[in-house]
């Protein structure tokens, strides 16, 4: 009987589906995973070399409950011949509408707004209190054009009438849809209104937003990641907040998480969310069966 250990807590639909196999189901953290035919694990499970020693050669597929692959060492994997999958696509509406939630969040106040009526400071309309930006009409540059970042082009530029700028390694074609202009990297970084991530995490994409990078945006734009935190300098980012050299940033990743940089937390033009943007009941439980179905594929094939 093939052994499926899974390391976190998943919706039932997923787990159904293993058992409907036949497969026997461990549930615990990645160190308890020895002897496991299948690993489901998440984007917090680190899955190296000394992990797979630990459960051992009869591992045949690692399964990752997420977007990314970066927490999997994929080069052991493959000398060793396990298979591994990730669970893109059905998450792409639930990062898609959490990006565009940041954007508003922060363009609006809103967190600055409920901890001021909260703490009993309201005391009456004023025509300069907490004065936010309107998004109609204004640019959106998205970095990565993807399934989740020509979501949020599309719903920025039909909801919002945002112009669209976009970045990628290459022209894409889906760029079609939302009229799209393809631009440089810098030129993206100085012409928008709204940045927004939406990369891998690549050695190539690593502190992608630097000090320089932000300095080339405009005083009055916006840095929303909703993709991983490494990819934006933390502490350049906290500096140029306390400094002005951006008006603001929605922040759903950082880059060690859980620990969040100390200077991100003082600062009030930034929202900070804890890496909840596939976080809607539909995308999470789309993600345990598709990670259950990659289980199912591989183990039923050999």
């Amino acid at each position: 009987m093939n052994v499926v250990h899974v390391t976190s807590k998943i919706p039932q639909e997923g787990l159904d589906l293993l058992i409907r196999q036949g497969y026997q189901i461990r549930t615990g953290p990645l160190s308890k995973a020895r002897g496991a035919h299948a690993l489901l694990c998440m984007l917090t499970d680190t899955v190296d070399e000394k992990t797979m020693d630990n459960i051992g050669p009869q591992l045949k597929v690692i399964s990752n409950m997420a977007v990314g692959l970066d927490n999997i060492q994929i080069d052991e994997a493959i000398k060793r011949g396990i298979s591994f999958a990730n669970t893109p696509g059905v998450l792409t509406e639930a990062v898609a509408e959490h990006a565009v939630a940041l954007l508003l969040a922060v363009a609006r106040r809103i967190a600055e707004a409920d901890v001021f009526v909260r703490a009993k400071k309201y005391k009456g309309w004023q025509a300069d209190l907490l004065l936010g930006q309107e998004l109609q009409g204004k640019s959106a540059g998205i970095l990565g054009y993807g399934r989740i970042g020509s979501r949020v082009a599309d719903i920025l530029e039909k909801g919002f009438g945002m112009k669209v700028l976009y970045h990628d390694e290459r022209r894409n074609e889906i760029a079609d849809r939302n009229k799209a202009e393809y631009v440089s990297f810098e030129d993206l970084l100085r012409r928008s209104d709204v940045v927004s991530l939406h990369v891998p995490l690549l050695p190539g994409t690593r502190h992608l937003i630097g000090e320089k990078e932000l300095g080339l945006m405009k005083k009055t734009a916006y840095l929303i990641n909703t993709s991983r935190g490494a990819v934006v300098h933390e502490k350049a980012l906290a500096q140029a907040l306390r400094n002005s050299v951006i008006a603001g940033a929605g922040i759903d990743v950082f880059e060690y998480e859980p620990k969040v940089d100390a200077l991100l937390l003082k600062e009030k033009r930034i929202v900070l969310t804890p890496h909840i943007a596939s976080a809607s009941k539909e995308a999470r439980r789309a993600m345990a069966e598709l990670a259950a179905k990659n289980i199912i594929a591989v183990l039923e094939r050999v």
